[in-house]
């Protein structure tokens, strides 16, 4: 384990080097947010962050086996500082000096073990959330009510306030207004309903139309072939009847023929 814990270390990028890659190219001065999670702090302290960084809101430095926070620089704007999973064990009054705006503090998975520890965060005015969840100080008995009392100006303690509500996230509640949107629109299951209804009538009606076309179409064909027949008769008939009466005027001019015959 020791073997695979030294190595998984030596692989990680020194901080420097993770800093410069993070500025894409951009200078400290134009730097908002600064994620260095997981590269090597030098002995436990921090480098390469200097006080160039005067636009910083967001730092994150997680995980990074840091020990010391001496060599913090003063970033004014710092509003949120994450800390988690490092082995800090005090020293904690170089953010009162460095950070005096922070609202958030995340100092989860270290060593802090008593409530003298965080005592220098009094003077944090600003400061509303304080995480030191994993800390060994929260196995201490009435843990809760001790850092409330001490830090009265905190709203949340490891993520709930002193009734136990949970934070609000900013995400959640986006996401929950967007819901909200949808309700309001109507349940999704009445909706496709009505369509699908609407869909099936307008579907019976077409059928209809086309029913009713195909009638008018059979019959006027039908039509077409009756009054083709009729007039084949009539002209059936006219042609018997012209030859009646030709046969009729040969059957009338015969006679007179003969007597003229006689005659002559």
């Amino acid at each position: 384990m020791e073997a695979q814990t030294r190595f998984s270390s030596e692989n990680k990028m020194d901080m420097k080097k993770r800093i410069t890659l993070e500025l894409r190219n951009k200078s400290p001065g134009e730097v908002a947010e600064l994620v260095l999670d997981s590269c090597r702090s030098s002995n436990g302290e921090i480098e390469g962050l200097t006080e160039n960084f005067k636009e910083l809101e967001f730092l994150s430095m997680a995980s990074i086996e840091l020990t010391s926070l001496s060599k913090l620089p003063t970033l004014s704007k710092l509003r949120k500082l994450e800390l988690s999973d490092n082995a800090i064990s005090g020293g904690l009054e170089i953010l009162v000096e460095k950070c005096p705006n922070l609202t958030y503090l995340n100092l989860s998975g270290n060593k802090i073990k008593d409530a003298s520890t965080v005592e220098p965060l009094q003077n944090l005015k600003n400061l509303k959330s304080l995480d030191l969840f994993n800390c060994e100080i929260t196995n201490q008995e009435d843990y809760r009510e001790t850092i409330f009392e001490l830090l009265p100006q905190i709203t949340f303690l490891d993520g709930f306030d002193q009734e136990d509500n949970e934070a609000p996230d900013s995400e959640e509640e986006d996401e929950d207004g967007e819901d909200d949107d949808e309700d309001e629109a109507g349940p999704p299951g009445d909706s496709e309903e009505e369509e699908d209804v609407s869909d099936l009538g307008e579907e019976e009606e077409e059928e209809e139309d086309e029913d009713e076309e195909e009638g008018v179409g059979l019959s006027y064909l039908m039509k077409d072939e009756i009054q083709d027949e009729e007039d084949d008769d009539d002209y059936e008939g006219e042609e018997e009847e012209e030859e009646a009466d030709v046969k009729g005027e040969k059957r009338k001019r015969d006679p007179e023929d003969e007597g003229e015959d006689e005659d002559d």
